[in-house]
């Protein structure tokens, strides 16, 4: 197997890791002080941005995206990940290659703005009974003539408070649900009967929303969805490999890695009894134990991705990357506390940030319970396929 980044990503990376250092990390600050990226800071910051080529690299080049694959994502996303996810979202774009399945008009009324920045997208997907088992959802939709009648509840929809539309997962034939029951629905913010009831104030992932909305009524045209009628599930799955694999696994190596080199200065410079705090072996175990979970998270993270690239289907090195790196990233944050002590536990360094940020990794896109009762489930039926 090939390790090699060619000369054309090793450019990508950098000039994106030298953006968020000089760019966007000044930002994080005052975004998480206030709960919200200062306006017209983020306006000039995200135009930069644009301007040189990073907003929706993982878009294909045909609709006006970066045109990068997942294992080429996945090195631009570690290097994203050395920031909030806040930032990344404002600044890169959160564009779902999802997107991509809309067909005819829905192309140039959402897909295309959305891919320029002029939209923004959501996922509604998370309900109060359906969390990691999404196929569980109750909000359904139900064809009258030539419109979908929607009915109920979503909540934890990142950017829902802000989005231009909203895709929404609906069971629109209970019998099939999961099977072929459920349909992605595409409600406009101004639609009658779609209402934002609430931003849900959270320990972690200040400077975007997450919004409780509800669906009374919300007549939709019929032909306004993404993908087929009853193929909305599989629609997710089929995307959803390739977004953990960036959002989570990468970013979270990214973030880890900025903590490790946190803490690699600070022992450096740190003394006490006389002598740089790296020089005790406690200190020095933590280090060693962080560069080794590091390492061995980038490989999962890069195998997968490269597997996905190549046309394969290694869902269930996606679940391992899943909760490796989540909890990986977790370890990784609370010994960065430890070694910088009391300093390490103030606002006047990113780690408690990170420590907040780092903890809901292993709750969303599937809870690590779950995934490893996914990952139990394969090994017991087919044994481990590496």
């Amino acid at each position: 197997m090939d390790f090699t980044i060619s000369d054309e990503m090793k450019m990508v990376t950098e000039a994106v890791a030298r953006f968020v250092r000089e760019k966007v990390q000044p930002l994080e600050q005052e975004t998480e002080a206030n709960a919200q990226i200062p306006p017209e800071k983020l306006a000039a910051v995200r135009a930069e941005a644009q301007a040189l080529g990073f907003y929706a690299l993982n878009m294909s080049e045909e609709v006006g995206g970066g045109g990068l694959g997942v294992l080429d994502m996945c090195l631009v996303e570690e290097q994203l990940g050395q920031t909030s996810d806040a930032l990344i979202r404002r600044i890169f774009g959160q564009v779902y290659p999802m997107l991509e399945q809309f067909k005819g008009d829905l192309r140039e009324k959402y897909l295309f703005p959305t891919v320029r920045g002029d939209k923004i997208c959501a996922m509604a997907i998370t309900e109060p009974g359906a969390g990691s088992d999404a196929a569980a959802i109750k909000t359904r939709a139900v064809l009258d003539g030539d419109h979908w009648v929607l009915n109920g509840s979503k909540h934890f929809i990142s950017d829902g408070d802000i989005a231009d539309y909203i895709i929404v997962m609906a069971v629109t034939d209970p019998e099939k649900r999961a099977r072929g029951g459920i349909t992605l629905l595409i409600v406009d913010k101004d639609m009658p009967g779609f209402r934002v009831t609430r931003n849900q104030p959270m320990m972690g992932h200040r400077g975007y929303g997450h919004a409780e909305m509800t669906f009374d009524d919300v007549r939709i045209p019929k032909d306004q969805i993404l993908g087929e009628v009853g193929e909305g599930f599989k629609v997710m799955m089929a995307n959803v490999g390739g977004i953990r694999l960036g959002h989570i696994g990468a970013r979270a190596v990214g973030m880890a890695s900025r903590v490790l080199e946190m803490m690699r200065e600070h022992a450096a410079t740190r003394k006490q009894f006389g002598q740089p705090i790296g020089e005790f072996q406690m200190v020095q175990q933590m280090i060693a134990d962080s560069a080794m979970e590091i390492f061995a998270t980038r490989m999962m993270v890069l195998n997968t991705a490269w597997e996905i690239d190549q046309g394969m289907d290694p869902r269930d090195k996606v679940s391992m990357v899943k909760v490796q790196a989540s909890e990986m990233l977790g370890r990784v944050a609370d010994r960065g506390i430890q070694v910088f002590g009391g300093y390490g536990f103030t606002k006047e360094l990113p780690l408690e940030r990170i420590y907040r940020d780092a903890r809901v990794t292993r709750i969303y896109d599937g809870t690590s319970e779950v995934h490893r009762m996914l990952i139990a489930r394969s090994v017991i039926k087919r044994g481990l396929t590496l």
